[in-house]
């Protein structure tokens, strides 16, 4: 049985910094909070609890601290929150992802111009609920076909369109190609992250040539979930879990290849344990 373990498996470069970083600001002795959970890893956020990081769920509980640190997740926030810190006083660690952190720009600096953005994305995940707190008008956010076919806005209305960075990049490029068929004044900017794109074509290499393919990542991490719609594509016995707990996989003696990805939110020990698990059990 041969065991393939993805080369983009596991923390890309953003999450690697965030995470670093809440780790650096522990070592200061200073109350450390994170506004919403620092990365989508539920493993690595209560490590990180253990060692005394509470995480701020909402704008409410963010008002009432007083003093201490205030950790910025990788996946952004909206402006709002950076107005709050100022105002509170708070010292302000930003570890957005400088991915996350272009696309702010981008529609701020759009929206400003007067155009309508919108966003490729899921509406309830963080990362874009971010993004649309830096634009100047109310953006437009489609994640399906339907939406994106029923998207109704003037003729020549300036458009600006843009990606939540995990986003799957072939539902990208077939949804701007609707959206584009619609007679808009249109500017697309694709700002899926490379890290993304390669994570995602070499997941499905591999899940083209599996006989069972795992994709380890966090229940609420969007890009494993992506991962995993992309693998089950590829490979009916596709797997996913959040650690090796979680896999219960059995398989036919004639199986020769086992796939293993990871979402960018994953850390090595537990990709490792499954890689290890896998190599010795089947």
């Amino acid at each position: 049985m041969e065991v393939k373990l993805a080369k983009t498996a596991g923390f890309c470069f953003g999450v690697k910094r965030a995470v670093e970083q809440v780790y650096e600001q522990i070592e200061s002795g200073k109350k450390i909070y994170t506004f919403g959970p620092i990365i989508h890893n539920e493993s690595v956020v209560s490590d990180l609890e253990k060692k005394g990081v509470t995480v701020i769920e909402d704008v409410e509980t963010l008002k009432k601290i007083k003093e201490g640190s205030v950790v910025i997740r990788s996946h952004g926030v909206e402006k709002e929150i950076y107005d709050i810190l100022t105002k509170q006083e708070l010292e302000c660690v930003d570890a957005t992802c400088p991915f996350v952190k272009k696309i702010h720009r981008i529609v701020e600096k759009e929206s400003e111009e007067g155009k309508q953005i919108i966003i490729i994305g899921n509406d309830a995940h963080p990362e874009v609920e971010g993004i649309k707190g830096w634009c100047r008008n109310k953006a437009i956010v489609v994640e399906s076909v339907s939406q994106a076919e029923n998207l109704s806005l003037p003729r020549h209305t300036k458009v600006c369109v843009v990606s939540q960075t995990t986003f799957n990049y072939n539902k990208f490029q077939e949804l701007v190609e609707i959206i584009s068929k619609k007679g808009y004044d249109i500017n697309v900017v694709n700002t899926i992250c490379n890290a993304t794109e390669e994570r995602q074509t070499e997941a499905a290499q591999i899940a083209a040539k599996a006989d069972a393919m795992i994709v380890i990542g966090g229940t609420h991490s969007s890009n494993s979930r992506k991962l995993f719609e992309i693998c089950s594509e590829k490979c009916e016995n596709t797997f996913f879990i959040q650690t090796l707990d979680d896999l219960n996989m059995e398989l036919p003696d004639s199986a020769r290849l086992v796939g293993i990805t990871a979402g960018a939110s994953t850390p090595n020990n537990i990709i490792e344990e499954v890689q290890n698990y896998v190599r010795i059990n089947f």
